[in-house]
């Protein structure tokens, strides 16, 4: 595996700590990013619950206040009819007065006075004050008005009191003797308590407020409901969004989203037109930068080796050998780099299409032959007979066994064995693809470490850039996968571990996808 003699953790990118800030999200190299500190800021609340705030909020503060009106309201209705009553009773009781001898004196039927009287038990009272203040008839504890206060022959007033520790409503009024000149008017007041009037309000609320009981609840329901339907067109639009491939930059349909909507959906579509054309701006500068600097590094190398043929001083010989190993190595980390770039670059167009990946496994295997049998190892496949299909990009699914295979054979001794193997497992819908070698092993501690670019174990030999398994990482990433890196125990040396890299992708339910 990537190993590195003179620097374990100083990376040599220019962009070296926002490259560490990076890496280490991945604590789990394919866990989701940590949202610890996001979570820890204060977020905006949903829009649903803010327009159902706004909504209920002045429903239930109004509610109280509807309350209170209605009684006030039901008195007022209340007042109206036993007022009514209580002042035809007042003009009964006046139109009974008569002057006798210059004395006010009431003729009631003796049967009239008992029913009065009788009314005084349930709460109802009477009184009459002669043209000298004396009481004629009734109740003498009864309050009196001001003398201000009292209303004009024949008008008819209300006023509340207390009587016997109990409040009533009195209506009053005066009658007037002309034929008894200087006489004061005689004063005449029925009364009674509120105890009927409070009992037909409290059953005017009782009808009212008891069915807002039902209608409260069911109006919440239906704002709750309709504040659902009106939302959906935003729930619809971002299903749509979600369900769209990575690749699919095509623009919305902005005519069909609500006109409150319409905007935002336009300015998207902006975004993603810009996003379109800085995205085929970076794939034409991969493609130019992948022409411009590895065709003169191959030309560099094929002249040393050229150079090479001929006789030169034995110090001339040495440094065209190591311009021909380093054009090899730099043009090696070139491909590296641009493949990083277009794994890290997930929205960059990649086209996914069902693919066969026991047959990229062994087509991986054919193209490191060559290299393994040059260090006299065994490079071998294994995988079943039957196809594995998923869902990816065929280039990058190679370049990411390629990758795993050169850091196996650069980092294996000489006569060591490599097998590339692809595990299905139907049951659980995953399909492993597998490298493993008897090499030295990557010690546990290191194995979350050796996934970030240009990281390489201290002490440890060879010429590797320290990127293959960040090339791994983000193409695994890339097609929802996961990697993992574990030991391979082997019996040859039981000093070594070896190393076994696994990444775990979403195998398709039918062979028959495949194209």
């Amino acid at each position: 595996m990537p190993a590195r003699a003179d620097r374990a953790t100083a990376p040599i990118a220019p962009s070296a700590d926002l490259d560490e800030a990076r890496d280490a999200s991945y604590a789990n190299p394919f866990a989701p990013p940590d949202e610890t500190e996001a979570a820890a800021e204060a977020r905006p609340r949903s829009l649903f619950g803010e327009i159902l705030d706004w909504m209920l909020a002045p429903l239930l503060l109004l509610w109280p206040m509807s309350i209170a009106v209605t009684y006030l309201v039901a008195k007022t209705i209340a007042n109206g009819p036993f007022d009514t009553a209580l002042k035809a009773d007042l003009y009964v009781l006046a139109r009974q007065i008569h002057p006798v001898n210059g004395v006010a004196e009431l003729s009631l039927p003796d049967s009239t006075r008992e029913f009065l009287r009788a009314d005084n038990i349930d709460n109802v009272f009477f009184q009459v004050l002669g043209t000298r203040g004396e009481l004629v008839a009734g109740d003498r504890d009864m309050p009196l008005p001001h003398e201000e206060d009292r209303p004009q022959p024949g008008l008819v007033e209300f006023r509340d009191e207390v009587l016997r520790g109990s409040d009533i409503r009195v209506a009053y009024t005066t009658v007037e003797f002309p034929q008894t000149p200087g006489a004061q008017p005689v004063l005449v007041q029925v009364a009674e308590t509120l105890d009927k009037r409070s009992q037909l309000a409290n059953d005017i609320i009782k009808g009212v407020i008891l069915p807002q009981f039902v209608i409260l609840p069911l109006a919440i329901v239906l704002v709750w409901f309709g504040l659902s339907r009106g939302l959906a067109p935003l729930h619809a639009l971002q299903s749509h969004i979600r369900a769209r491939r990575p690749d699919d930059l095509s623009p919305l349909e902005a005519r069909r989203a609500p006109p409150e909507i319409e905007p935002l959906v336009k300015s998207f579509n902006d975004l993603l037109t810009r996003l379109e054309q800085n995205m085929e701006l970076q794939k034409r500068f991969i493609a130019d930068a992948a022409h411009q600097m590895k065709t003169p590094l191959a030309g560099l190398r094929t002249q040393a080796e050229l150079a090479l043929r001929q006789n030169a001083p034995a110090e001339v010989h040495r440094s065209l050998e190591q311009i021909a190993t380093s054009s090899e190595h730099a043009a090696r980390l070139v491909t590296q780099l641009l493949a990083l770039a277009r794994a890290e670059n997930r929205m960059s167009g990649q086209i996914f299409t069902p693919v066969e990946v026991t047959e990229v496994a062994r087509h991986a295997v054919r193209d490191w032959v060559q290299p393994a049998l040059a260090k006299q190892m065994d490079l071998g496949y294994e995988g079943p007979d039957e196809p594995v299909a998923v869902d990816g990009n065929p280039v990058m699914l190679r370049e990411m066994l390629s990758n795993l295979i050169d850091n196996a054979i650069r980092y294996t001794p000489a006569g060591g064995r490599i097998t590339v193997r692809v595990r299905a497992e139907p049951a659980a819908q995953r399909v492993h693809l597998e490298v493993e070698d008897t090499g030295i092993g990557i010690p546990a501690a290191e194995r979350e470490r050796v996934v970030e670019r240009f990281y390489r174990i201290l002490g440890r030999e060879g010429d590797g850039s320290g990127l293959g398994l960040a090339i791994v990482r983000e193409i695994a990433a890339m097609h929802g996968g996961t990697l993992a890196i574990e030991d391979h125990v082997y019996q040859h040396a039981p000093q070594l571990a070896g190393t076994l890299v696994r990444v775990s992708l979403t195998m398709l339910k039918r062979a028959s996808d495949l194209p």
